[in-house]
């Protein structure tokens, strides 16, 4: 497909008007089309790109995307040579597109010519446009027949809420991205900023919703939820383990005082019940907690083995509860009871939280009429039908960085790399590999907790383009401290607080000497949803006069005590602080220009003139001081990077990519010996700020860097561009020597010949991928299966000890035509 403004597409459309066009309606409109205003009727060039037309941008037109147009010439004559014959076929089909009443534009072509016909591909603009028609035309004096036929895109609606932005896309898997829009996140409730996202999109391609034929979110709230310890109280039915075990793998505090239930029961590793299941008791003590919980979690001994126990004890629970329940044989199918346990808490606990999200994601997509499966991206960054992620949630954790990794890839073609994305508040840094994310072996920890999720291998950083500008000045050397909080940029406080921004700003600038407080503002949160709950009442007292509008720091605090108590209404999430950023620093540098640069050039010149230890001002004016602070985010990005590459290799360690010669490396320095680190792999920057400090952070880390286009919204285009893959396990063991044990969910079966086994083994673990793939959404699965073996050698003899059968499938998710 020849994308506009590609090279290509410019030496095929300058040949166009030297076509000569044969008799009949296509040739006449062809000619006539020509030879009037070209394609676009505002007399714009054939291909040109509706964005750069004046009309087209101030919405003279009604445009709208959604439409494919195919012409076919059968039997073309072998003396015209393919390129003119494709040549003609594009003249011919643009054509037909300009003639129709509503067509604006061709977006792109794609010619190709066979012995037997030759076509051409064009999208158009217009979604109104509905084209069956067969014609005769004249290739070099010899007639031949075309079909012309319209067809729809399969556009696809991508979403990513991010810490500071939601993004949505439009994409089509030929053209890329259609549309992209951004929207404020909104933490207290995520469904306005997706709305805002999808009504931008939507609105700004002018599609009609039978064109969306997939829409696929990525979110932060599972994540969000866990480190925040927020969800639903739930009980843990703990079947065939002890105290002991509760104090394992942070279960405990994992619980936060939810309810925990001993039932006697469980199995031994080969699957057979070391007690029976205390159904009575079970009964009596879910009658007590249920009226207190939302949900339950259920965890039994040795349950990958044998799961008829938390089988039977999540039956009783919904026939006597009607609640949730969240059995760990569906989480995981690797040993470690109350490490599973823990997952299966935490899924129970974000049942509530993600069936929300994704009831009100359906709702936004009924409002503009959209009728398609709705997918969400796992933490591995495979996709899932929401159905499936209502009762797996915890899957979704780490969901947001996985999905930028997936989009890198794409957008790309790179198949092993760095990713770094920067955003707003972090800077996630991850691997691919293959073309797919880097897991951790571990499973995922989140909010301090290791879960059993297989999920990215990620490295988060308080770093990014909101991050606070600190300059800590106790030092003889002056250095720049960034993050971890994030805060508003001046810049943009100012454009919805002009005259406080700028009247305190200038107040400051006259006043001599600086202050502590000088370009730091205070931003109540009245809908975020945070607890006021529990404050002291000097507390209470900053709390309630800050709540009376926005103000400067120096303004509401009344002494140093004050200062302390504003940053603990900080960290609950009851104000913010809006302070100077890099974000402002970009400003001031003319790099990143999209809110008050004035501002934030004043607040540049504030912080230059803070004090070092010697008294001397930090920095020489606004400039310098920008300078400084973007030098300071490019050094803590390229550290970040090296601490991911040597991890990888195997050096980790807290701080070793701030060991002296490391520093001597990324400073560039060299004597005697020259020290310099180089990354082997790429370096791949997304976010909206990526092109501006990352060509400087892979020359520091000597790496080949990539900024692919649409790195702003890469989130966004992984949400949609993945694909849905499934695993399924089955455990073979040998319970004693000559009989080999299959362990399936419905029977334990035994064979006295272990490859009899392997291959019953194989047979239900295929099955059973394929099974769970389409339930999560796969239109055509495709399976690969890998068997381990665990064997010990005795007496110059190999004796079978346990092994696995593992089928994954995998496959992209099923359309809406």
């Amino acid at each position: 497909m020849l994308g506009v403004g590609s090279e290509r597409r410019h030496q095929l459309v300058g040949h166009l008007h030297s076509v000569a066009f044969g008799s009949g309606p296509v040739g006449e409109a062809a000619a006539s089309r020509e030879a009037d205003t070209g394609l676009c009727g505002h007399r714009c060039q054939l291909g040109f790109d509706p964005l750069a037309c004046r009309r087209h941008r101030a919405g003279e037109t009604d445009v709208g995307i959604g439409r494919r147009l195919s012409v076919r010439v059968e039997r073309p004559p072998e003396r015209i040579p393919s390129a003119s014959a494709s040549r003609m076929l594009a003249a011919v089909g643009m054509a037909w597109c300009g003639a129709a009443p509503d067509a604006r534009n061709i977006l792109s072509l794609s010619c190709s010519t066979s012995s037997s016909e030759s076509v051409v591909v064009i999208g158009i603009l217009d979604p109104a446009v509905h084209i069956l028609a067969r014609t005769s035309l004249a290739i070099g004096g010899v007639r031949s027949l075309a079909t012309i036929v319209e067809t729809a895109m399969k556009l696809s609606l991508g979403i990513d809420t991010g810490g500071t932005y939601t993004d949505a896309v439009l994409f089509d898997e030929e053209r890329g991205v259609v549309a992209k829009a951004k929207a404020l996140t909104t933490r207290h409730d995520l469904v306005i900023g997706i709305a805002g996202a999808v009504d931008a999109v939507v609105a700004s391609a002018a599609v009609k919703p039978g064109d969306i034929a997939l829409v696929s979110l990525s979110t932060t709230l599972a994540t969000n939820a866990l480190v925040e310890g927020r969800g639903g109280r739930v009980a843990l039915v703990f079947i065939g383990f002890d105290e002991a075990d509760a104090q394992r793998a942070g279960l405990i505090e994992a619980l936060q005082g939810d309810p925990l239930i001993f039932i006697a029961g469980g199995h031994n590793p080969h699957g057979d019940p070391q007690a029976p299941l205390d159904l009575a008791a079970l009964e009596r003590e879910v009658a007590i907690v249920a009226p207190t919980v939302s949900g339950f979690a259920v965890s039994a001994y040795f349950a990958t083995r044998n799961p008829e126990h938390e089988i039977e004890a999540r039956d009783l629970i919904v026939r006597r509860t009607g609640l949730p329940v969240t059995c760990g044989h569906e989480l995981s199918a690797k040993l470690d009871g109350p490490r599973r346990a823990l997952t299966s808490v935490l899924n129970a606990r974000l049942i509530g939280l993600i069936s929300g999200l994704i009831s009100a994601a359906q709702a936004i997509m009924a409002t503009h009429g959209i009728d398609a499966p709705l997918m969400v991206v796992r933490g591995d960054g495979a996709l899932m039908a929401a159905a499936v992620a209502k009762t797996r949630p915890i899957e979704t954790i780490l969901s947001g960085p996985a999905s930028s990794l997936v989009g890198a890839s794409y957008l790309t073609g790179i198949r092993d790399a760095i990713v770094s994305d920067i955003g707003g508040t972090t800077t996630d840094v991850a691997v691919i590999h293959d073309g797919a994310p880097h897991l951790d072996e571990h499973g995922a920890t989140v909010g301090g907790l290791r879960t059993m999720v297989e999920a990215v291998a990620m490295t988060t950083v308080g770093l990014g383009g909101d991050s606070e500008v600190i300059v800590v000045t106790s030092r003889v050397t002056p250095v720049v401290q960034l993050g971890p909080r994030r805060v508003v940029p001046l810049c943009m406080m100012a454009v919805d607080h002009p005259d406080l921004v700028h009247r305190a700003l200038d107040q400051q600038l006259l006043s001599d000497p600086p202050g502590d407080q000088d370009a730091r503002f205070v931003l109540p949160i009245t809908d975020g949803g945070a607890s006021a709950v529990g404050l002291d009442l000097s507390e209470a007292d900053l709390l309630q006069r800050a709540l009376v509008g926005p103000s400067t720091v120096a303004k509401l605090v009344r002494g140093h005590a004050d200062v302390g108590r504003l940053t603990r209404l900080v960290k609950r999430g009851l104000v913010m602080i809006a302070a100077f950023t890099p974000t402002d620093a970009s400003h001031v540098l003319g790099d990143y220009v999209v809110f008050d640069t004035s501002a934030a050039e004043k607040g540049a010149r504030l912080m230059a003139r803070k004090r070092s230890a010697l008294g001397t001002a930090v920095a020489d004016g606004a400039t310098e001081f920008s300078e400084w602070v973007v030098r300071s985010l490019e050094r803590r990005s390229a550290e970040t990077v090296l601490e991911v590459g040597l991890a990888i290799d195997g050096f980790e360690g807290a701080g070793l990519s701030r060991h002296p010669l490391l520093a001597a490396s990324l400073e560039g320095r060299s004597g005697v010996v020259d020290v310099a680190a180089r990354l082997t792999l790429p370096l791949i920057g997304l976010g909206a700020c990526a092109g501006i400090y990352y060509p400087a952070v892979a020359k520091l880390v000597r790496a080949d860097g990539v900024i692919p286009n649409d790195a702003d919204v890469a989130n966004a285009i992984g949400a949609v561009v993945g694909r849905v893959r499934v695993h399924s396990t089955v455990y073979l063991s040998q319970p004693e020597r000559g009989r080999f044990r299959v362990h399936h969910l419905d029977a334990q079966v035994d064979f006295v010949d272990l490859a009899d086994a392997v291959v019953v083994a194989d047979t239900i673990a295929r099955a059973e991928s394929l099974q769970r793939a389409g339930e999560a959404g796969a239109a055509d699965a495709e399976v690969s299966v890998e068997h381990a073996f665990t064997t010990a050698h005795i007496e110059d003899e190999d004796y079978f000890v346990e092994g696995t059968v593992t089928a994954t499938a995998s496959g992209r998710p099923r359309l809406t035509r």
